[in-house]
Formats: structure tokens, C-alpha cells, sequence
């Protein structure tokens, strides 16, 4: 049997030493591959062992069972991975996604991920985690298809609502905390899509092609930090990287992830995305799903398939034990093993809806629902005291079909077409799950304007009646439009866009409704309930007073943002991408053809880093968010308890008359060795502030913080000069600097 090339990890878990070199990518002999087995660090140990002591008493088909799946729709769950009873093990349920737990009933729609990235706040990021951990368990889930953690690198790509923004260090926050929230049910949390699956179209066929640098120090930190705070699992992503499957590609999987960040977890295909056989499992591939080789067959690249490479000598039995013992210990470390998640007497099926046990749990859910949905709009632009809207306001108007409550807020789930019928409140795909119910912006708005004596008469739904929309605005004291935009998955097309937007534009005549009704009203509020960026004409019309992004914030959408229209809540959400006057103004974007090459060419400068380093100013800059309130920062102080670690203070003041959130943020600027034309987030803390309180935020920034990844040396290195320091509003918006030296 050949014997697998054994690769020092010494090398790698220090920051400041070489990483092993890129294996050769089209190498046939499994000695040819970089082998990293699973070392059972920190509190991985015991985990491991126990699971090297059971792996002893499993034939080679029953190691083949437990890295494969038994393939769709061949159970209640979207994956399952068959039972050994003889070891305890009975089997795994995994199940999407990142909202709630899809193809089920009783169960919540949280906010999406773009929500939860924009409250800029930790707390909610773990809680959401965590609540919806609960669910997943509520409902004999072993592993939960989330968090989704590839970057918003354009602004057109289908899946950036599912994801956690277009900054690393935000996105490495929001994902880890997500991470630890779900894990602390008892469920195995899963990494995905690991890498650079920042685009829909020809998902399966295209290669994003990443330099080393940029691969390090933009899209990998979400899953690293994933990885330092336990993740369990980690899936491979459909497309190519650097003209290698990312689920076949050692470098990515055994050389960086299992080697570089000592990944102790096992890692999953996407659903039908592993190739071949033979690159899959010497590439690093731990578990086929969901069986089947293909959509629409059972055999599998695994199952007897790998049972009969291991016996002919093709792939050595120690990589299979490498397979079984990661799952294992990841079902152990969990506390599966010792019973408490029903598997596989699962408490819900997909296949179909109406069989299997339909118990509710969603507990009080909805509480944190409209909280994060109300923490999560951004207010863009406010002038002239609009909002919120006051007690006195006689009349209030109301325009747009995102306004309205879909009767059926189903009727175009993940796998039934596509659609809009009501408010957007969710993109569409396997990232979905089935709303127990939807309040739409009306009906929020309605429940806070009745008590208030506000009427509210003046409405329609109808994106095409200009008239109507018009004739409301002249009547009412203030109107609010609703429009939108809407992305998803590419395996269903809506409205010509298949997953990827075509466009930045508003959907269903957005800018012609705004403009209706901001011709005919001198008090006009614009609400936007989308996926990311969009263009905006409009913006500068005289009349539109203010602007609210609200995203996609599930099913408590109307009345999240209703809280925050009256004043009940304090609009502290932040920009987690850029806003872009015009769309040349954006470094990248998809590309829309088969088989793509799709060359990360702009390196480094996505998002604002490029706005910055071009000197392009944003409509609004990433971090951007306005208050009803207004603060102010002073006594910025850099303390150096060590050569390569610094304490940053600074004292921030509420100088407004309400109380509010403020949401303080830290940038750096590196010496020129560095190569980075821009200043690049590296901290954040949401501060709760009364009128004339000020307090004292604080940022802990370690040796990485100040590191760049040198791909000469595959080291992260901390440059020596001079690091500029700031700390303000937004990216764009500094309030006070400082220096600091290295």
C-alpha cells in the first residue's frame, strides 16, 4: 500500500513561519498528496482518541457508511449519513441553512446573514447563533448547513445576502460567533462554502482564480476564525480554484485548512459537487453528499466505490481513518454520543412536508427576530427631522408592493419557482426555510400608527400605478415607498436573474415609483428591502428626505422596522458593503458566461479598499449609518504592551438628546512594506449611550491584526514603520487618528 506524504505541521501553526508549499495539483499517485491528519488539539483530544477507539472495531464498509451519504431524499433530511450500532452511532441528519431549518414546519425565519453582519453588534451575532441552534436541535438536527461565509466581492452575486458582508474582519466576527452560538445546542456547525464561491452563474464549471495573498488576507479569515471557534465541519464549494475543484484541491483542503489552520473537523462536498473519486478523498474530501455521484443517482464516488479503491491499493486506508475518526470526534465533541438529539428519529420531513412529527420550536424567537431586524437597518440618509415619525402626523401614505404581506409568504419557497408577491424579506434558494408566518411593512407600521391616531387610508400596492402613487403622496403628510431587489441561488431563475442580479437596479419600477411620489410630496421616505447595493437616481431629488436600507430581515420584517420608523428603536444598523454611485465605480463583478476564468484580479481592493486606494467616493461608505442622536469621539489613546500588540482607547460621547447605539470603529493603515493603499477595518464595539453619557470603547489589536500575509515567505509578517490609526463612524468618516509604531 503506498504510504502518504506526511507534512510537517510544526511549520504551520506558527504565524510567523513558512507554510508548506502547493502540492502539484495534477499529481495521480496518492504519495503525490499532502496528508495532515487529524491531531486532536486543545479540546479536540479527547474527542479524537475516543474516536481513533471506536474507528478500531469498524470494517472497511462500515467506514465507508459513515463517510457517505445515503443520497436524496432517501430520508427526512437533505443529507444523511447511515447508522452503526454497533459503535453507538446512529447515523447524522444534515440540514440547511442559514435562516432556519428548511423543509420544515414550526420552525422561524431568522434574519439573513447580510442582517446580521449589518447590527455591527456581537452579542445579537452569538444570539443568533444560538436561538437558531436551538431550533436545529429542537428538531433532531446533527449538523446545520450554517453559517454561510463567502464574501460580498460583487455586488450583483446571488448569495451575498446569505453571506456575512464584503469586509474579512467583520465577516470573521460575524461567522465565528455564529458558529459558537449554534454549537453551544449541541449540533455540529458547518463552514461554508469553502473558497471563493462568490459568484451563481457557472458555479460548477468556473475557477476563481486567487493569488495566495488575497486568498489569506480576504476570504479565508471567516473560515479560520470559524475554525478557532470549533466548527465542526466545513464544506467544500461547487467551483474551481485556481483550475482545481475546491472539493479535489489539496492545497485548499489538506495543505491550508487541516494543515496551516489545524482544522480538526471533517469536511462535506456541496451537494453533487466532488468529481472524482480519487481526487475527493486524496484531496481532502472527508464525507460525500448526499450519495450519489450525480442528481438523479444513487451510486456513489464513496460508498463501495472507495471500499473497492482502498482494497486495490488506489487510496490508502489511512486516509479513510482519517475520514471516519474527524467525523467521529466532531459527533463526540458535540456530546451526540451521549444521546439528547433524537436521530434518527428526526422530528420533521422534508419529503414531504405533511409526514414526520410537527413539533413547534420556535419558543419566543420571534423577540430576537425583530430585534435583529430593527438593529440591522441602516438608516442612509435622514434630513429635516422626517423620522421618526412623530405623534401629530395627521396622515401617512404608503406605496409599493414591498410593502404588502404576502397572502401566502410560500408560495415561491426554494424549489417551487420564483417570484415576488409581497415584501422581500428572504432571497430564494437552499438558503430559505418556511415562514409560520410574514408581517409585512404595512401591517407593522399599521399596529404603531393606530394608537398615534395616524391615518393610514392612503395605500397602494400596485408598482405599476404611477398615478395612484402620485395621488396618495399629494395627499398624505409623509409617504413611505417600498421598493426592492432580489437575489438567490442559481438553480432557480426569477425574473431573468438566475441567482446573480443582471443589474443594480431596483426591480418592478422602483425608480419611477420614487420618483411619483417624490415629485408630489415634500416629505418622502424611501425603504429598501434587497440583497445588497443598488442604484439609486433618486438619491439626490430634493424631496427624498430620508432612506432606509433594511435588507432582508425575516419574518418579523414589518414590525422590526416599524420600531424603528416611530422611534421606538434607534436606528443603529451599519453599512456591511459599499454603496456605490455609479456601478464602474465597483472593483468586480460577475461575470455572466460558461466555464468562466474569473480572475480576482483586484486583489486586495474590494469594497471600499478599492474606493480608497482609486480615490473613488462612495454614495455611502461602507460602515455608514445615521442615528437619531449624534456623537462624538475624543482622547484617542495607543497603549504598547509589547512590541507587537497594542491597546487602542477612545472616549465617545452622545451629543444628541435621545439615547442611541453608537457603533465605533477601528481602522489601520499600514507602512508602505505592506503593500496596502487603504485603511482596512480591525475593530469594532456597539456602545449603548444615554444623551450626554460618554464612555470609553476599547480595541485589542494582536500581532495578526497588524500582519500581512507574505506569499514569498507563505508567512503573515508584521511590517516595520509606522501603522496610522483611526477610529470613526465609517470608513469614510474618521473622527479622530493617531500613529502607532512597530
Amino acid at each position: 500500500m503506498p504510504v502518504l506524504l506526511a507534512l510537517s505541521l510544526a511549520v504551520l501553526i506558527a504565524a510567523a513561519s513558512p507554510a508548506a508549499a502547493a502540492p502539484t495539483l495534477n499529481a495521480r499517485a496518492p504519495t503525490d498528496y499532502p496528508f495532515f491528519p487529524v491531531k486532536g488539539t486543545g479540546d479536540w483530544a479527547g474527542p479524537v482518541a475516543r474516536a481513533k477507539q471506536l474507528l478500531q472495531q469498524l470494517t472497511l464498509e462500515e467506514k465507508a457508511t459513515i463517510v457517505t451519504g445515503t443520497g436524496w431524499q432517501k430520508g427526512q433530511c437533505v443529507g444523511q449519513i447511515g447508522a452503526v450500532p454497533k459503535i453507538g452511532f446512529k447515523g447524522l441528519c444534515l440540514q440547511d441553512g442559514p435562516v432556519g431549518v428548511r423543509f420544515a414546519d414550526g420552525v422561524s425565519v431568522f434574519p439573513a446573514s447580510i442582517n446580521v453582519a449589518a447590527t455591527f453588534d456581537k452579542s445579537l451575532m452569538e444570539a443568533n447563533g444560538r436561538l437558531m441552534g436551538a431550533e436545529f436541535r429542537g428538531k433532531g438536527v446533527n449538523v446545520a448547513l450554517a453559517p454561510m461565509m463567502n464574501m460580498v466581492r460583487t455586488p450583483e452575486g446571488g448569495r451575498n445576502w446569505e453571506g456575512q458582508g464584503a469586509d474579512p474582519y467583520l465577516a470573521a466576527a460575524s461567522a465565528s460567533l455564529q458558529v459558537k452560538g449554534l454549537q453551544s445546542n449541541g449540533i455540529i456547525a458547518t463552514a461554508k462554502h469553502y473558497i471563493g464561491n462568490e459568484q451563481e452563474h457557472a458555479r460548477g464549471d468556473s475557477s476563481s482564480n486567487i493569488d495566495d495573498r488575497t486568498l489569506h488576507e480576504m476570504y479565508l479569515p471567516p473560515f479560520e476564525a470559524s475554525v478557532k471557534a470549533g466548527a465542526g465541519a466545513a464544506m467544500c464549494a461547487y467551483n474551481l480554484v485556481n483550475g482545481t475543484y475546491a472539493c479535489e484541491n489539496p492545497y485548499l483542503l489538506q495543505t491550508i485548512l487541516k494543515g496551516e489552520l489545524d482544522f480538526n473537523g471533517f469536511v462535506m462536498t456541496d451537494w453533487w459537487s466532488a468529481k472524482t473519486a480519487f481526487g475527493s478523498a486524496m484531496g481532502g474530501t472527508d464525507m460525500m453528499m448526499p450519495g450519489g455521484a450525480y442528481y438523479g443517482t444513487d451510486t456513489s464516488l464513496y460508498g463501495p466505490n472507495l471500499v473497492d479503491m482502498v482494497r486495490k491499493n488506489q487510496v490508502p486506508v489511512e486516509r479513510v481513518d482519517d475520514m471516519v475518526t474527524r467525523i467521529l470526534a466532531a459527533w463526540i465533541r458535540a456530546g451526540q454520543d451521549k444521546g439528547g438529539i433524537p436521530d434518527p428519529d428526526v422530528y420533521f420531513d422534508g419529503y414531504p412536508l405533511t409526514q414526520g412529527r410537527h413539533i413547534n420550536v420556535q419558543g419566543d424567537h420571534k423577540n430576537h427576530i425583530r430585534a435583529v431586524g430593527a438593529a440591522s437597518a441602516i438608516l442612509l440618509k435622514n434630513e429635516g427631522g422626517v423620522l421618526p415619525l412623530k405623534q401629530g402626523l395627521r396622515s401617512l401614505g404608503v406605496v409599493g408592493l414591498d410593502a404588502k404581506t404576502p397572502a401566502n409568504p410560500n408560495d415561491f419557497r426554494d424549489g417551487n419557482g420564483g417570484g415576488v408577491n409581497g415584501t422581500v424579506a428572504l432571497g430564494w434558494g437552499s438558503g430559505t426555510a418556511y415562514f409560520p408566518y410574514l408581517v409585512g411593512p404595512y401591517d407593522g407600521i399599521y399596529a404603531q400608527a393606530q394608537p398615534l391616531g395616524i391615518n393610514l387610508d392612503a395605500r397602494s400596492f400596485d408598482d405599476s400605478n404611477l398615478n395612484a402613487a402620485a395621488d396618495i403622496a399629494k395627499r398624505s403628510d409623509v409617504t413611505i415607498v417600498f421598493v426592492f431587489a432580489n437575489s438567490g441561488e442559481e438553480f432557480i431563475n426569477v425574473y431573468g436573474n438566475q441567482g446573480d442580479r443582471n443589474n443594480l437596479d431596483l426591480w418592478d419600477n422602483g425608480d419611477a415609483l420614487i420618483k411619483a411620489v417624490a415629485d408630489n410630496s415634500p416629505n418622502t421616505v424611501v425603504v429598501i428591502h434587497g440583497p445588497g447595493a443598488v442604484n439609486m437616481p433618486w438619491i439626490n431629488h430634493p424631496n427624498v428626505k430620508s432612506v432606509i436600507m433594511a435588507l432582508m430581515p425575516g419574518q418579523e420584517s414589518g414590525n422590526g422596522l416599524a420600531d424603528v420608523l416611530f422611534g421606538k428603536t434607534n436606528p443603529s444598523g451599519r453599512l456591511p458593503f459599499t454603496i456605490n454611485k455609479r456601478p464602474e465605480d465597483y472593483s468586480a463583478h460577475v461575470l455572466y458566461s460558461n466555464n468562466a476564468q474569473i480572475d480576482y484580479k483586484e486583489g486586495l481592493l474590494v469594497d471600499y479598499r478599492y474606493n480608497q486606494a482609486k480615490n473613488i467616493a462612495p454614495l455611502f461608505p461602507f460602515g455608514h449609518g445615521l442615528s437619531y442622536t449624534t456623537f462624538g469621539y475624543s482622547n484617542l489613546r495607543v497603549d504598547k504592551p509589547s512590541a507587537q500588540e497594542a491597546t487602542i482607547t477612545v472616549d465617545v460621547t452622545n451629543t444628541g438628546k435621545v439615547a442611541g447605539n453608537e457603533v465605533a470603529q477601528l481602522y489601520l493603515s499600514t507602512p508602505a512594506e505592506a503593500g496596502k493603499p487603504f485603511r482596512e477595518l480591525k475593530g469594532f464595539e456597539k456602545v449603548w449611550l444615554n444623551a450626554g453619557e460618554t464612555k470609553t470603547v476599547t480595541f485589542r489589536v494582536s500581532s495578526r491584526d497588524l500582519s500581512y500575509w507574505n506569499a514569498d515567505r507563505k508567512a503573515w509578517v508584521v511590517p516595520r514603520g509606522r501603522f496610522g490609526v483611526a477610529v470613526g463612524a465609517s470608513s469614510a468618516d474618521v473622527r479622530v487618528q493617531t500613529n502607532l509604531d512597530v
